[in-house]
């Protein structure tokens, strides 16, 4: 559906896209997750067309969009944009909001009853933009933007202006508004918990390079590299050797995903807080990791654990144990660990 080759894009001296691959297909839903200063905004204004790329390619279905110095106009590429602000125009009503974009000819009502009964909104058709909640103008920018049946809807960011208590709800019937319109959906996020309950697919952009693209689970279970580790949720890592069982750590033989690995070669792996548990170990204990501090939540804590070498981990434990700063731990890992890939000098695997 959506073909992105070799995408580059510079302001100034500054590259802010380097050389962007990607290939969507038709109904899928995309995330473009990244820190602010990532490219992933700049990215989306060029599919838009708000932004010319410097080179490379991008086929909308099977037609060129961009190309050298090809670039049809925004309002010819059949996209539809769902912006931050959510951009309503104040003196217009909910239906001549949603009917702006829309031709001339034909059936606008039609249609725009169709895009609000989509959002179900319709029963505030006649309503001005300040006298909807902000969960309700957000759909009626995706309702503007599904009017005229776009192949892709593009989303900037929407759920930031949102209280957090509202952002979960609106996610998931955001989500499913597209899926049932059968759109093709790219959501540009900071937000990774965002990013891995919505999309089929995660894009990861660190400083302006594609870092991993694939399924939320192998992204956050499977990082590519040690940075993309660190921005998709927390993670600490620990080196070993590999042995028959394993890899041998400071704190003992831990089970790995990875088979095939060459017995006695120097790997890394990765510990989340989720795989990480500790039991109390008897008052005393020499050489013990100790709890360096603790976060309370209620449910659960976590556990900043402070190894003998000095290198620390955290574990998200059960909150009926009350652990302390100096208490001694034993470290249990609940299920095998990823072993991180080799990365060039760039960080890239």
């Amino acid at each position: 559906m959506l073909h992105i080759s070799g995408i580059t894009k510079s302001f100034g001296s500054a590259r802010v896209l380097k050389t962007i691959d990607l290939h969507i297909a038709d109904g899928e839903f995309v995330a473009l997750l990244g820190p602010s200063g990532s490219g992933k905004t700049t990215l989306l204004r060029i599919i838009a067309g708000f932004e010319d790329a410097d080179a490379g390619e991008i086929r909308i279905g099977n037609r060129i969009v961009v190309q050298n110095n090809i670039s049809v106009a925004p309002e010819r590429r059949k996209v539809g944009m769902v912006f931050q602000d959510y951009a309503l125009f104040p003196h217009l009503s909910v239906k001549e909001n949603v009917a702006f974009g829309l031709p001339r000819s034909g059936d606008r009502a039609g249609l725009v009853k169709i895009a609000l009964e989509a959002v179900d909104m319709l029963d505030w058709i006649d309503a001005m933009p300040h006298q909807l909640s902000g969960g309700q103008q957000q759909r009626i920018a995706l309702a503007r933007a599904l009017a005229p049946k776009p192949g892709i809807v593009l989303l900037d960011e929407p759920f930031s202006n949102l209280d957090p208590g509202l952002r979960a709800h609106v996610r998931a019937d955001i989500r499913r508004i597209i899926r049932d319109a059968g759109a093709t959906a790219i959501l540009v996020t900071h937000d990774q918990e965002e990013a891995l309950s919505m999309s089929d697919r995660v894009a990861v952009l660190l400083d302006g390079a594609l870092r991993q693209y694939d399924t939320p689970h192998t992204v956050y279970q499977q990082p590519a590299t040690e940075d993309v580790a660190r921005f998709v949720g927390d993670a600490h890592f620990i080196e070993g050797v590999i042995t028959s069982e394993g890899i041998e750590t400071e704190i003992g033989v831990l089970p790995i995903q990875d088979a095939g690995l060459e017995i006695g070669s120097h790997e890394t792996v990765m510990l989340r807080p989720e795989s990480v548990t500790v039991d109390p170990a008897p008052a005393g204990t020499l050489s013990a990791p100790r709890v360096k501090n603790v976060v309370f939540f209620g449910k659960d804590q976590l556990l900043e654990i402070q190894l003998p070498s000095g290198l620390i981990v955290v574990a998200r434990c059960p909150a009926h144990i009350v652990y302390s700063p100096g208490d001694p731990v034993h470290i249990r890992v609940l299920w095998p660990l990823h072993v991180m890939p080799k990365t060039n000098e760039n960080g890239e695997a």
